[in-house]
């Protein structure tokens, strides 16, 4: 338990904004960029910008090794 109040303290996700966090949760669910504009009722451009910010903002930079919003989503989950 403890271990898990610690890493609330120290949560990744402290730097996301709600609506950062509202579409890193649908990206969870496995939503695409289309569907998450849907759900929010915002445009797919919208979209497209919170995913390169919330990208940006958990220290998820371009490799060829690596999918970032596959990245992104297990820091979600981990932070859960």
């Amino acid at each position: 338990m403890a271990s898990r109040q610690a890493r609330r303290r120290n949560d990744p996700l402290d730097v996301l904004s709600t609506r950062e966090r509202e579409v890193l949760s649908l990206m969870a669910e496995g939503r695409s960029n289309a569907g998450i504009a849907r759900r929010l009722w915002v445009t797919e451009g919208t979209v497209e910008k919170h995913v390169r910010s919330i990208l940006t903002k958990l220290g998820l930079t371009e490799a060829d090794d690596d999918h970032r919003r596959v990245l992104a989503v297990l820091t979600f989950l981990d932070a859960r």
